[in-house]
C-alpha cells in the first residue's frame, strides 16, 4: 500500500491526491494519536481508539519489518485526475509457509504465506533495514537525520494518521544513502528476500522504479544526487543479483515489477524496454505509481502499457488509493491493468465495481498503510477491505512499505482478524487468490497454488 518518485519532494493538495508508491512498534508510539491534521474526522477518532486497543493485543506481532474533472480533455486527465475470533495456523506440512520445519506454529495467526506476493506494496525502497541505511550513509558520507537505529526510525517512520504527502516525504530522508550505489542496491534486494523468508513468505513480487535508484542517464537525477555512473539498467541488474542470491540462500521464489511514475511519462518507454530485456530474469510486470492528481501528457505511459500488453508483459496500476473511481476505470479499460493497487474508491462507481467483480480483477489491499496515509478515513470496522471480503472479491492483504509503517504482513492480519471478523478460512482464501493472480508463468502458478492448497489441507490424500 505505493510512491517512489520526485513527487515525494513536492506538495499535494489537502485532499492528499498522491498515490503511495511505496517493527516492533511500542505502546507509546501506537497510542500517540492525539495531534492529527485538521481534517481528522470522527471516524478517524474512532479508528484511533481501535488502534489504541489494537496495540495492547499486538505487542510482538508488530515486529519490525525493518530487524479531474470530467470537463477536461481526456488526454490531460487520463490516469490521474480526479468479531473477534482466535485463529490458529494449520500445521499440516513442513513447507516454509509460516510454519516451523517440524510443523509447529510460530504465531497465533495463520502463516503469511503468499500474502504479499500480489501487492503494489511491497515496495523495495520502503522495505530497507535501517541499519543498512546507516551503514551506507556513513560509508558514503551522506547526511542522515540521525546516526542511531532508534533515532533514524523516529524520523523516517509514520506513527499516526496523516496524508500521503507526509508519507512520501519520508523517502527524502534516507534514499540518498542508497541510490546510486551498486553495493547498496544489491544489498537491499538481498536483505528484502531475507526479511520475507523470515516472515514465512514462499513467493513475493517486489516493485521499484529503476530511475529512482540511478544517478546517471536519468533526468532529473533523483534525491538531489550528483551525477554518477549507475544507470537504470545497472539498477535492474543489481537488484536482480540481490534477489537471485537471496532466493538461493533463503529458499523462496522472488519476482520483480518495474514502476513507471505518473509525473515522469518520459521514463516509461525505457522502463518498458527494461521489462522486455529482463523479462523472467526476475522481472514479470510493469506498474504505474505516483500522484493520482497529476495532469500531464500521458502518451509515454499509454505507449508503454500498449506495448506491454502486446508483448505479453503483465500490468498492474496504483489507482483509487486516494484518487477517484475514474482513475481505476482508466487503469482497467485503457491501460488494461490485470491488478489494481489499493482501489478503495472503486465503491464510488457501483457499476464499475460490478464490472471488476465479474472480470475477477485482483485488488492489492493494505489496511494498515491506508489508515496511516489517510487513504481510508474510517474506522477499521468500516474499512473497504470488509466489503471486498463480504462480496467475495478477488483481493489480497499486503504490507506496502514495512520500513516506514514499522509493520509486517502480520500487522494487517491482526487488524483484519480483530476488527473485520476474518477467520482462518478467509486468510487461506485470500492467499489462494493472491497465488492465482500472481504474475508467474502458468505452470509455476499452478505449482504455487497446489502447494498452498496442500498446506491448507485442501488436497485429498491418495494414500491408503
Amino acid at each position: 500500500m505505493s510512491n517512489e518518485e520526485n513527487t515525494r519532494e513536492g506538495s499535494a493538495p489537502r485532499s492528499c491526491g498522491v498515490d503511495s508508491g511505496r517493527g516492533s512498534r511500542d505502546n507509546k508510539q501506537l497510542s500517540n494519536y492525539k495531534e492529527i491534521s485538521p481534517w481528522h474526522s470522527a471516524n478517524h477518532r474512532r479508528a484511533e481508539r481501535e488502534v489504541c486497543s489494537f496495540q495492547g493485543k499486538t505487542s510482538g506481532v508488530l515486529s519490525a519489518g525493518v530487524s479531474a474533472s470530467n470537463s477536461q480533455p481526456k488526454k490531460q486527465r487520463l490516469l490521474g485526475v480526479q468479531e473477534k475470533r482466535q485463529v490458529r495456523p494449520r500445521t499440516c506440512c513442513s513447507l516454509t509457509l509460516g510454519l516451523s520445519k517440524t510443523g509447529g506454529s510460530r504465531s497465533m495467526l495463520p502463516p503469511p504465506l503468499t500474502a504479499e506476493l500480489a501487492r503494489i506494496p511491497v515496495h523495495l525502497d520502503g522495505a530497507i533495514k535501517p541499519e543498512t541505511i546507516l551503514h551506507f550513509g556513513k560509508k558514503r558520507g551522506i547526511h542522515l537525520p540521525a546516526d542511531t537505529t532508534d533515532g533514524l526510525l523516529k524520523q523516517i517512520t509514520c506513527d499516526k494518521p496523516g496524508c500521503l504527502t507526509t508519507f512520501l516525504q519520508k523517502f527524502d530522508l534516507y534514499m540518498p544513502a542508497i541510490a546510486g550505489d551498486r553495493e547498496a542496491i544489491r544489498k537491499i534486494a538481498y536483505e528484502f528476500v531475507e526479511m520475507k523468508a523470515k516472515e514465512g513468505v514462499i513467493y513475493v513480487e517486489v516493485r521499484y522504479c529503476p530511475h529512482l535508484l540511478a544517478n546517471c542517464e536519468v533526468d532529473p537525477i533523483p534525491w538531489n544526487q550528483k551525477k554518477g555512473d549507475v544507470t537504470p539498467d545497472d539498477v535492474v541488474n543489481c537488484v536482480n543479483q540481490g534477489l537471485k542470491d537471496g532466493e538461493k540462500d533463503f529458499n523462496i521464489k522472488v519476482k520483480s515489477i518495474l514502476c513507471c511514475m505518473r509525473d515522469k511519462p518520459c521514463w516509461s518507454p525505457e522502463i518498458l524496454r527494461l521489462c522486455k530485456k529482463y523479462w523472467n530474469d526476475t522481472v514479470v510486470a510493469i506498474d504505474l505509481a505516483g500522484d493520482e492528481s497529476i495532469i500531464a501528457d500521458c502518451s509515454g505511459h499509454l505507449e508503454a502499457y500498449k506495448e506491454a500488453e502486446s508483448s505479453g508483459i503483465h500490468r498492474t496500476v496504483h489507482a483509487g488509493e486516494v484518487g477517484s473511481s475514474q482513475v481505476i476505470k482508466e487503469a482497467v479499460n485503457i491501460l488494461k491493468a490485470e491488478r489494481i493497487g489499493h482501489g478503495y474508491h472503486v465503491f464510488e462507481d457501483e457499476q464499475l465495481y460490478k464490472q471488476l467483480l465479474e472480470q475477477n480483477v485482483h485488488f492489492e489491499l493494505c489496511p494498515w498503510s491506508s489508515y496511516l496515509t489517510g487513504a481510508c478515513k474510517t474506522s477499521f470496522k468500516e474499512h473497504p477491505v470488509k466489503r471486498f471480503k463480504n462480496d467475495g472479491a478477488n483481493y489480497s492483504l499486503n504490507s506496502d512499505d514495512p520500513l516506514i509503517f514499522r509493520s509486517t504482513i502480520n500487522t494487517d492480519y491482526r487488524i483484519t482478524q480483530e476488527y473485520m471478523e476474518f477467520t482462518e478460512q478467509e486468510f487461506e482464501k485470500l492467499n489462494i487468490n493472491a497465488a492465482k493472480s500472481c504474475f508467474l508463468e502458468e505452470k509455476e502458478k499452478k505449482e504455487l497454488v497446489y502447494k498452498l492448497q496442500k498446506a491448507y489441507g485442501m488436497v485429498k490424500s491418495t494414500e491408503f
